[in-house]
């Protein structure tokens, strides 16, 4: 597995290195692990309504980066107490599954005397303290895990610019995002600086070999950066139209989904949450779309739907408790 060094501190610049690095990895065969940090920023999951995560005007005061990823899952905050961990490999298990990248990192770690473990389906915590999220991308036999590191980052301006759904608060027990969240530097005493657990972390990942980019994969990133990440239409993109708006949590995640509804009938469906999946709706959409919106004409074209790879973890059941009328 290579290492790619990358010290440059712009979201839109990293998100699309971690792209090229996906295209790479599937045009040469490779893999490739990378530590990085970005300037202060809110990173949004591929498949999230941009407005409904920010705090806009904090955002907007505070000069605050807003890019979205490829990866599902919520939004993130990141800024320089931050640091990034990105594993790019083949595509192996066809499952969403974070222990198998988690682990290296809480081994890392523990190794330096942290108690780590994993909590819930894709965190990293230390004594109950969330330090780490991760979120994964798959495509063309690819798969691309990243997460983030809490440092030293600025918990209070992190607990500003992202607004946090009370719902998945209640969810998980908790009273707020500074309660749930800690900086890992509260439990690693002898990492004095970003820079020093970047050094400790690098050398407690086994099997890295040193890479750097060529003249040639700069100038494809620059490119992928100006188009793609640097876009109001990629960050921000248009709300879709709807008239009727379904909210549910799920163990898998929280969705929203947005019906268009016309006499009764249901002519348009959009979905947006911080679930994980394929992004791929349309074996959801070719059956509610044309059918009354009722409950039994919708638990009627659920019938023998396979739901997985367009949410993973989900069920038929639990998309039906979504969608349903007065629900």
């Amino acid at each position: 597995m290579y290492v790619i060094e990358n010290h440059d501190h712009r979201p839109q610049h990293n998100l699309a290195l971690e792209e090229h690095l996906c295209r790479k990895a599937a045009r040469e065969g490779c893999e490739f692990f990378m530590l990085w940090q970005n300037e202060p920023s809110i990173i949004v999951g591929r498949f999230q309504n941009t407005l409904e995560e920010i705090n806009a005007n904090f955002v907007r005061e505070r000069g605050i980066h807003v890019v979205r990823r490829n990866s599902g899952g919520g939004a993130v905050y990141h800024d320089l107490g931050n640091i990034n961990y990105s594993f790019v490999m083949a595509d192996r298990e066809g499952e969403f599954n974070f222990a198998f990248f988690t682990e290296p990192i809480i081994r890392a770690l523990r190794s330096l005397g942290a108690n780590a473990e994993l909590s819930g389906r894709n965190d990293i915590a230390i004594d109950g303290r969330k330090v780490s999220g991760g979120a994964q991308y798959r495509r063309g036999g690819i798969l691309l895990h990243h997460g983030t590191l809490l440092f030293d980052s600025d918990l209070d301006v992190l607990s500003q610019a992202l607004k946090v759904s009370q719902e998945k608060f209640r969810s998980k027990g908790v009273k707020s995002v500074r309660a749930r969240v800690g900086n890992i530097r509260e439990f690693l005493p002898q990492a004095r600086s970003v820079s020093d657990f970047i050094a400790m972390l690098e050398e407690r990942i086994e099997g890295l070999t040193p890479k750097e980019l060529t003249p040639e994969d700069r100038a494809e990133v620059e490119a992928l950066m100006r188009e793609k990440y640097a876009t109001w239409d990629w960050n921000y993109g248009e709300s879709p139209e709807f008239t009727e708006l379904k909210k549910a949590r799920f163990p898998w995640g929280g969705v929203e989904a947005y019906l268009k509804v016309d006499k009764g009938t249901i002519v348009a469906c959009e979905l947006r949450g911080d679930y994980f999946g394929s992004g791929d709706y349309a074996p959801l959409q070719e059956r509610i779309v044309g059918v009354p919106y009722t409950r039994s004409a919708l638990e009627a074209a659920l019938v023998g739907l396979e739901t997985h790879g367009m949410f993973a973890g989900s069920t038929p059941e639990d998309l039906l408790t979504l969608l349903v009328p007065g629900a």
